[in-house]
């Protein structure tokens, strides 16, 4: 640190005041969570970061954003301080922030939500973002997320990232297109069939098509819909073909309103991440992990 008579306990304040604005990664925000003028946190990083001597967030137009010493920081000080705080009989970040948690809308509503849903329930806070993977890990980086269900692989080391569960993929379709089902299955076996896609670039068509095929899919889709839940509302409704997460159409498939048509024991799948910002885990984030890892072992 540059002030070397500094011990670390001349002013716990200004801790209090770095822990809130790693935690919820803006000025703002940790002032209201701190119950103080915005003016008060600034005063104080721009203090502390006198003191060590170095940078601790990058300022940006959503927030501010932790640099490596603040990580490192934060991991050394959030459980001594926490600790203390708990103590005292109070939080360190009181009144708590609500958990912001990142991921694609079919996914949230089918397994997410329902696996959090006691957590709720039991008092916990929580903000649900949803969108494209890229764009949730962007704003995960940025401070703006803690936790993120990605469908890719976060790049680099930034964001730590472990294996959730994997997606296997199965090509559907209603029963009333009379295609029977089989293994041995063949692409022009559907050209007279719709297909049904989630975006123009069929990228969930074409993986399959290379997959099971072996071959790149060239064809028009009938009907693009960015939502998982509507290509399959109208598979069902009879509309055409598609490829859809099993874990989705798992009562469709059940029930017969949706039929497999190429069953396979080596089916197209996709790996889930779990990514959490870098830093210290908030207890509240810890278990909106594990409450994500015990709802996606039964996939």
């Amino acid at each position: 640190m540059s002030d070397r008579n500094f011990d670390g306990l001349r002013d716990v304040q200004l801790w209090r005041t770095f822990l809130a604005a790693y935690r919820h990664g803006s000025v703002s925000a940790a002032a209201r969570a701190l119950g103080v003028a915005q003016s008060s946190v600034t005063v104080h990083l721009q203090a502390l970061e006198g003191i060590v001597g170095a940078p601790l967030f990058e300022r940006h137009a959503r927030g501010i954003r932790p640099t490596p010493g603040a990580d490192e920081l934060a991991g050394r000080i959030a459980g001594p301080l926490d600790a203390l705080a708990e103590a005292v009989g109070a939080r360190p970040d009181a009144p708590a922030a609500p958990v912001r948690l990142g991921g694609a809308s079919e996914f949230l509503a089918a397994v997410g939500l329902p696996a959090v849903g006691p957590l709720v329930a039991g008092g916990m806070l929580l903000a649900v973002t949803t969108g494209l993977a890229d764009d949730l890990l962007d704003r995960l980086r940025n401070g703006e997320l803690d936790v993120v269900v990605s469908a890719v692989r976060p790049r680099g080391r930034t964001l730590p990232a472990m294996p959730l569960f994997d997606e296997e993929f199965a090509l559907v379709a209603s029963p009333q297109h009379g295609i029977r089902p089989s293994a041995e299955l063949r692409a022009s076996d559907l050209d007279e069939h719709p297909l049904l896609a989630y975006g123009h670039d069929l990228p969930i068509l074409r993986r399959f098509w290379r997959h099971s095929f072996g071959i790149r899919l060239e064809r028009k889709p009938a009907l693009v819909a960015p939502d998982l839940r509507a290509l399959a509302a109208a598979a069902v409704a009879g509309a055409g073909v598609t490829v859809l997460p099993t874990y989705l159409i798992a009562e469709e498939l059940a029930d017969g309103r949706l039929i497999e048509l190429r069953p396979s024991d080596d089916p197209p799948i996709n790996t889930v991440f779990l990514v959490r910002r870098p830093g210290p885990v908030a207890p509240a984030a810890a278990l909106i992990e594990r409450a994500l890892r015990e709802a996606t072992t039964v996939l």
